[in-house]
């Protein structure tokens, strides 16, 4: 068994997918590469095999039709053979160092038979011509060097979350939870990261700054003007999460409240963008999302609505929308999300 499966999807990605391969080349043979090429129609797929055979006991090529972000990780679940598992998109890298120090941990976590459910570390944002480099550290909530459980993890930050970029999960908890990504969907990252949560126990949190999050090509699924193209995918994804995780059932406190706070910010994102499209089409999906929530759960919706955030974008008429975009554009530049 590898201890750590790596899949990068693929689609269409000859011009920076051998930078991300090649990051992730130092693990060596203790890790595999699972390079998926997604129904691609450059040459992702010929660059796939050439990395499959110039390093056969380390990257594997899987080629299928294209079924989008979700689908090629799903391919990654079922070929792992890594004790864990980790998501690295192609126009993503990691940082060398960190990554030999993660490499180490699971390493000596399973000589000790200290198997966790999840790895967490730092990510870097980025963002073509940002000023600074925003980092999503966690040392201020999670303890440092040893395993730990939820009730040892402190309230979390405004802004601050555990994303796809962050973790890496222990293989087997993906298959037994039953995680199955949707096909022909963007920002499925959200589900990746969120649907397992309620079925991890133990976690280790490593202080380094491992993942490269790549922010600046003008095709970018998450350039807002394309999210909001795409808003119908970002609601798919935000109504699956109230649907796959009943939160009332969940009995950690600790994990409870951060799953409610990562909900929260999945549909201020949700909302801000059907306000910020303008159009009369997209409020109606504005108020058609309340009323699904509500129907689905009084509380959530009341906590979603009517909480600090929710009631910061839910500002009657074109002045409270004009408020609610505001202060949308400041939190941008203070927390540097895209």
């Amino acid at each position: 068994m590898k201890l750590l499966s790596i899949v990068i999807p693929c689609y269409n990605s000859q011009d920076y997918m051998r930078y991300c391969i090649e990051s992730l080349l130092p693990g060596g043979d203790r890790v595999e590469l699972i390079v998926v090429n997604d129904g691609s129609r450059d040459q992702t797929a010929d660059i796939a095999n050439e990395y499959a055979e110039r390093y056969p006991t380390i990257v594997k090529a899987v080629h299928q039709e294209n079924g989008g972000h979700g689908a090629a990780v799903n391919a990654g679940i079922r070929h792992a053979s890594g004790l864990y598992f980790k998501v690295v998109d192609s126009d993503d890298w990691v940082d060398i160092r960190a990554y030999l120090k993660i490499v180490k941990a699971l390493s000596d976590l399973a000589s000790q038979h200290k198997t966790v459910d999840m790895l967490i570390s730092n990510f870097v944002y980025e963002k073509e011509g940002a000023k600074y480099r925003k980092i999503m550290k966690y040392n201020d909530v999670l303890p440092e060097g040893k395993v730990f459980t939820w009730d040892e993890v402190k309230p979390f930050r405004k802004g601050q979350y555990i994303l796809m970029h962050s973790v890496i999960y222990r293989t087997q908890l993906l298959r037994d939870c039953g995680l199955e990504l949707p096909k022909h969907t963007f920002y499925v990252d959200n589900l990746f990261v969120y649907t397992p949560l309620e079925h991890v126990k133990t976690m280790y949190y490593l202080n380094v700054d491992f993942y490269r999050y790549y922010i600046g090509r003008e095709d970018q699924s998450v350039q807002e003007s394309i999210m909001i193209k795409r808003i119908d995918q970002q609601l798919k994804v935000n109504k699956l999460m109230i649907e796959q995780v009943e939160l009332e059932r969940i009995q950690n406190e600790n994990l409870r409240r951060y799953m409610l706070k990562h909900l929260e910010i999945v549909t201020v994102v949700s909302v801000i963008l059907l306000i910020r499209s303008g159009t009369v089409e997209n409020l109606q999906k504005r108020k058609e999302l309340w009323k699904y929530i509500k129907e689905k759960d009084v509380r959530l919706y009341r906590h979603l609505k009517y909480g600090i955030m929710g009631g910061l974008i839910s500002l009657p008429g074109r002045a409270g929308r004009s408020i609610s975009v505001g202060a949308y554009k400041i939190s941008q530049r203070l927390v540097g999300f895209n």
